[in-house]
């Protein structure tokens, strides 16, 4: 328990510091009458990009296009910061709806879903069977995590706990595929297969997220028997 107060402490003053850099962006973004919407739209575009690079590094059969995996990685932790943009724009521009909320958590989806996509499908393009599994197994987890919340929340329960959470998720794949990619481009006569670097965390995400979304089943159900007691 102590360890995931702090690990809450962690993130949450992580996730201040980043506010603090990105909101001189966010009043310009407002100023030139720039929407949540808007850079939702634009967040979930750079993951769709990331994707189609990862596809595209598939189509490469004579070795394993590294630096592609590379700049896939990188372009999706830059389309991450939109994901932390848009709530900021919406609170300070006074800017909140539900339909922006309903389509930011929409689109977060589909930003997984393509992302974690085009991973597997570079994974089975080279070879990587086992990696694509996990992978496929990672991206079950994490949808299942936002479903079971979704679920909850529609029952009118409270569901927001567990360790692999979106945005640990996000910085895992975003990670995996970016240092993938500049070790094996920039490391000589390496002596693993640099391609573990995505398949591992791809690893902790199917275990954990599966975890965090029977944890929420749990938990929703002893809320329930609670509610019903009473």
């Amino acid at each position: 328990m102590e360890i995931k107060k702090q690990a809450k402490k962690m993130r949450d003053a992580l996730q201040q510091l980043i506010y603090k850099i990105i909101n001189p962006l966010i009043h310009g973004m407002i100023k030139i009458g720039i929407t949540p919407n808007i850079v939702t739209t634009i967040g979930f575009l750079g993951n769709l990009a990331g994707a189609c690079i990862l596809i595209y590094a598939a189509t490469i059969k004579d070795s394993i296009p590294f630096d592609l995996i590379g700049w896939a990685g990188g372009i999706i932790i830059l389309s991450s910061l939109f994901d932390m943009m848009d709530g900021q724009v919406a609170r300070i521009g006074n800017m909140t709806s539900t339909f922006g909320a309903m389509y930011d958590s929409v689109l977060d989806r589909y930003s997984e879903l393509v992302t974690l996509g085009g991973i597997c499908f570079c994974l089975i393009a080279h070879g990587y069977m086992a990696g694509a599994v996990i992978t496929f197994a990672a991206l079950i987890g994490s949808l299942m995590v936002s479903y079971v919340r979704a679920r909850a929340e529609g029952l009118g329960l409270e569901c927001k706990i567990g360790f692999m959470q979106r945005p640990e998720r996000v910085v895992l794949t975003s990670l995996g595929l970016l240092v993938c990619g500049i070790t094996a481009c920039t490391a000589k006569n390496l002596s693993f297969d640099p391609m573990l670097i995505l398949i591992v965390p791809m690893g902790f995400i199917a275990i954990f997220a599966n975890i965090t979304a029977f944890a929420r089943i749990e938990y929703s159900r002893r809320q329930l028997l609670n509610k019903n007691q009473k």
